[in-house]
């Protein structure tokens, strides 16, 4: 099967890596794409948030599977426009997309699934944001309703701060701190039948230490060996199932990847939120672990026959990925540098540690920066500290110029495992 990817970032070359190693994907095509998943699938140009120019595309490529990579298209209907051209699609409907699209539909959604979350109040009011942020005290989590590229919330016991972050935005969803470490679950669906995936961990602030402002995401690892074992059957049987089944009574069924944003709390399992596709970082690290063929559970999600999936098979292998930013992320990021030490992991690392590519393009013989996550260098290992070990080796061959990392991704989990 022909199969086209839709998105340019590093969650994207994690997906078109995975689809190029899987033998019943006979062309692999990608659009936009990156200078890194241009080595494993045909580039093709293409305006992501154009649903027919996307499905034109999928046809004229003879595709017999559509993959939806990022959110906004999602939220824009571009999944609609594909499944309306009768092309398979992964990933759900604009409708359905809302989940991430707006936290207070995402909020309301599990006000009637009865899925465990902070308490909140959606505000659209100066004095309504006053009287929120007065209910909850500090530390103040402050959420734009829409679409943020991962930069929408701000924790802050600083009220000031938090009162100028929610009158940026038009409508804002303010809520009750949820205190104990996070983590991120993915579920591959069909609107019915739920397959959960491994749980991560990934990181959001800029600096060591969870210091420094919010971002995309600074890196992530998988397995958590210090997570219950119950955790994915408990957050099945309350959240991801519940879930599901609450957006197929509401007549909005949701087909494609449902992502749950976790707090495990002092009272328990708590979702911080909802996104409807792949997380990045988190990605990069589950696929690396995963060894059933990626396209057979994508295409039985899109064409709704999920339970005819046998059970994922997962490699016993820890994995660790360390994002390269661009100099200045997350604020205006500074682009056009040259990358060098690509071709130097790819010897000497390989197959251990490989470079996923997010913010790059092609500059003649040159790869350039084209973004503020530039690079995900991922690696494998018996356990997290081997795949630390080899993750951190690979960065250090990476040369960009100004270039930010952190030094102390899954640290504390590899220490303790």
């Amino acid at each position: 099967m022909k199969v086209l990817v839709i998105g340019g970032g590093a969650r994207e070359h994690a997906l078109c890596r995975s689809l190029s190693l899987d033998p019943d994907v006979t062309a692999l095509y990608c659009a936009p794409g990156n200078a890194g998943i241009a080595e494993v699938a045909e580039l093709h140009p293409v305006d992501a948030l154009d649903g027919a120019a996307v499905a034109r595309l999928a046809t004229e490529l003879g595709a017999g599977l559509v993959v939806v990579g990022p959110e906004a298209p999602l939220v824009a209907g571009v999944a609609d426009a594909v499944r309306a051209a009768g092309i398979p699609c992964f990933g759900p409907s604009r409708e359905a997309a809302q989940l991430e699209g707006s936290k207070a539909f995402a909020k309301d959604v599990m006000a009637g699934a009865n899925v465990p979350t902070a308490r909140s109040y959606v505000c659209t009011t100066p004095e309504e944001i006053d009287r929120a942020l007065d209910a909850f005290g500090a530390p103040y989590v402050v959420k734009d309703d829409g679409l943020a590229a991962g930069k929408g919330v701000v924790v802050t016991d600083d009220v000031q701060v938090a009162r100028a972050h929610a009158l940026a935005c038009r409508r804002v969803v303010i809520e009750e701190f949820l205190d104990g470490p996070e983590v991120s679950l993915f579920a591959i669906t069909d609107g019915v039948t739920v397959l959960p995936l491994q749980p991560a961990q990934d990181f959001k602030r800029a600096l060591d230490g969870d210091e420094g402002p919010n971002t995309g995401g600074m890196g992530a690892y998988s397995p958590l060996p210090w997570a219950d074992p119950k955790l994915v059957d408990e957050v099945m049987a309350t959240v991801l199932q519940p879930t599901v089944d609450e957006l197929r009574r509401r007549g909005t069924p949701f087909s494609g990847l449902l992502y749950a944003g976790l707090a495990i709390t002092s009272r328990g399992v708590r979702v911080i939120e909802f996104n409807a596709r792949f997380g990045d970082p988190e990605t990069q690290v589950v696929l690396a672990r995963l060894k059933s063929p990626l396209l057979s559970v994508l295409l039985n999600a899109a064409n709704g026959t999920l339970d005819a999936e046998p059970p994922l098979n997962w490699r016993d292998d820890a994995a660790v990925t360390v994002v390269i930013a661009s100099h200045n992320y997350p604020e205006t990021p500074r682009t056009g540098d040259p990358i060098e030490g690509l071709d130097e992991v790819a010897a000497q690392d390989a197959p251990h540690a490989y470079v996923l590519h997010a913010g790059t393009k092609r500059e003649g013989d040159a790869v350039v920066s084209a973004g503020g996550r530039v690079l995900s260098v991922t690696a494998t290992g018996s356990d997290l500290a081997q795949a630390r070990e080899r993750a951190y080796a690979a960065v250090a061959r990476i040369r960009l110029d100004g270039s930010q990392h952190r030094t102390d991704i899954a640290q504390k989990a590899a220490s303790e495992s």
